[in-house]
C-alpha cells in the first residue's frame, strides 16, 4: 500500500493566492445532486451571496471548518446560500449522503462527479472556500482549516 502525505500552505498564506481570484466573476460547472440529478453551480449564482466549499469527508481541514461552516449556515440561511461540493476522490454518494445525515448537514450538498467544478474553480485541495457577492463577484478565496467564514460571509452581503 502506498501512502500520499498532502501538506498545505497556512490559510492566512492561502487565502487570495491561490484557486480563482478575488474580484473574478464565478463560473458555471456541472455538477450531481446527491440523488444523481444534474445541477449546474450557476444556478446558486447571481442570486445572492453564495458560499461554496470544496470538500471531501476524508478531509481534516475540511472536519476542522465544519461546525464553523454548519453554524454560519443556520445563522445566514435564507440570506445566503451554503453548497458544499463533494469532491469525486474517494467518495460516493451515498458515503456523503450518511455523513451529512449523520452530522446534520442543512445546507445543499452536490458531487463534482466528473472534476468539472473543481477544473472551473481551479481548486487546490480540499477545505477551499469561495465566497461570491450577489452580483457573482468573488468576494474571498481562502483554503485550510482555519479560516474565519463569518468576515468571509460578511464580504459577501
Amino acid at each position: 500500500m502506498i501512502t500520499i502525505a498532502l501538506t498545505w500552505p497556512s490559510a492566512v498564506a492561502a487565502q487570495g493566492t491561490m484557486g480563482l481570484d478575488v474580484g473574478a466573476k464565478a463560473p458555471g460547472a456541472s455538477v450531481q445532486t446527491l440523488d444523481g440529478k444534474p445541477v449546474d453551480l450557476s444556478s446558486f449564482i447571481g442570486k445572492g451571496p453564495v458560499v461554496l466549499e470544496f470538500w471531501a469527508l476524508w478531509c481534516g481541514n475540511c472536519k476542522e471548518l465544519e461546525p464553523q461552516l454548519l453554524s454560519l449556515s443556520k445563522k445566514y440561511a435564507g440570506k445566503v446560500t451554503f453548497v458544499s461540493v463533494a469532491v469525486s476522490v474517494n467518495e460516493s454518494p451515498e458515503r456523503v449522503k450518511r455523513y451529512i445525515t449523520k452530522y446534520g448537514f442543512t445546507h445543499q450538498v452536490v458531487c463534482d462527479a466528473t472534476g468539472a467544478a473543481v477544473d472551473a474553480y481551479a481548486v487546490p485541495a480540499t477545505s477551499y472556500v469561495v465566497v461570491v457577492d450577489r452580483t457573482g463577484k468573488i468576494v474571498y478565496t481562502g483554503l485550510g482549516g482555519v479560516q474565519n467564514l463569518e468576515a468571509a460571509v460578511r464580504k459577501g452581503l
